[in-house]
């Protein structure tokens, strides 16, 4: 089959010919591949940022936001059968350790993630596991939510996490209109009563969020006092939260200055820093929240949303053979929304 391979870090993937996974467990679960979303994150595993904390053997396949078709089961699998189309969750988890028990199954200690320590689904097949298929609905197809197993199940999660500051009256920024941040503005209008502002460098970026359900935007390229003034005007003295899908340059610096007293930085993207005096967390009693990937059931809510029509993906598709020309766009900042590759076109 074919697969999209990282050979070593800091060099593009490769489009490989690979031997076919083999169902050899109870609870093995083989999809045959109808889209692979491409994220920031893959672009990180390239470069090698995650060699120290996934520790893969390299070569392995790309692809950690995944759906298709059921193609093969292993003999205790009944949640789905051969022909179902599926999304996976990105993590393959045991069930057994406490985290998975209390449902915290993305803190699981004894799992693996397709795509950053084994092989992922940038490919022809994915060998997954019962633990990790939702089915879709009949209205949904595999190419339509790809991009949910993890942008989306990341962004929702952190939703979830805010739904509880976000009572009538109050105020969300979402900093970056991006693949994730997209996403996270859909399921804040769908399940919060919350006025969203957005914030965002790129005009596109503000286009599509106001489509997807922002009530405000801010275009940050106007500087930062400009663009903290008119946070601080529109949501009357600061946000409840603030949701940062970019997490790097001068977002958390701003993000936490946007937020009021007593509120919530929430922090999804990565690669900068946050440097806050202890003094402010104190005196203002603000929180400052992490967001790591969504639980199973954060999925299947995520999922019943988007059969109802109240959460889509801004996408644009490439075969997989052109999956070096999808990295060039997202690097390069030319793709809104999510790229997906799709085998076999």
């Amino acid at each position: 089959m074919k697969a999209v391979r990282v050979h070593a870090y800091g060099k593009e993937p490769s489009l490989d010919e690979v031997d076919e996974p083999k169902v050899t467990g109870p609870f093995d679960v083989l999809v045959e591949i109808g889209a692979a979303g491409l994220c920031r994150t893959d672009l990180h595993v390239i470069e090698g940022q995650w060699a120290d904390i996934q520790n893969p053997q390299l070569p392995y396949v790309l692809g950690h936001e995944n759906a298709g078709w059921v193609r093969e089961v292993g003999s205790a699998v009944h949640n789905v059968a051969p022909g179902d189309a599926v999304i996976a969750h990105p993590l393959v988890t045991c069930g057994l350790c406490i985290p998975c028990r209390l449902g915290d199954d993305s803190h699981c200690e004894d799992a693996v993630f397709p795509g950053l320590n084994v092989d992922g689904g940038m490919s022809d097949l994915l060998l997954t596991n019962a633990r990790a298929i939702v089915k879709l609905e009949a209205n949904l197809q595999p190419i339509q939510v790809a991009a949910l197993a993890d942008a989306g199940l990341t962004a929702y999660h952190a939703v979830r996490k805010a739904q509880r500051l976000l009572t009538p009256g109050t105020h969300v920024v979402v900093i970056g209109s991006g693949g994730l941040g997209h996403i996270a503005i859909q399921a804040l209008a769908a399940t919060t009563p919350a006025t969203i502002t957005v914030v965002d460098r790129s005009e596109p970026a503000l286009e599509l969020a106001r489509s997807v359900g922002s009530h405000h935007t801010v275009n940050a390229a106007e500087g930062s006092e400009k663009l903290l003034r008119e946070v601080q005007d529109i949501t009357e003295g600061g946000a409840h939260v603030v949701l940062d899908f970019v997490g790097e340059h001068s977002t958390p610096e701003q993000g936490t200055a946007m937020v009021r007293n007593r509120g919530s930085y929430s922090c999804v993207g990565y690669g900068g820093e946050l440097r806050i005096p202890t003094i402010e967390l104190v005196s203002r009693e603000i929180e400052v929240v992490g967001n790591l990937v969504g639980t199973y059931k954060d999925l299947v809510e995520l999922m019943a949303l988007t059969a109802q029509g109240k959460v889509t993906l801004e996408t644009t598709t490439y075969p997989l053979s052109a999956v070096n020309d999808a990295i060039h766009d997202l690097e390069s900042g030319n793709l809104v929304g999510r790229g997906i590759l799709v085998p076999g076109s």
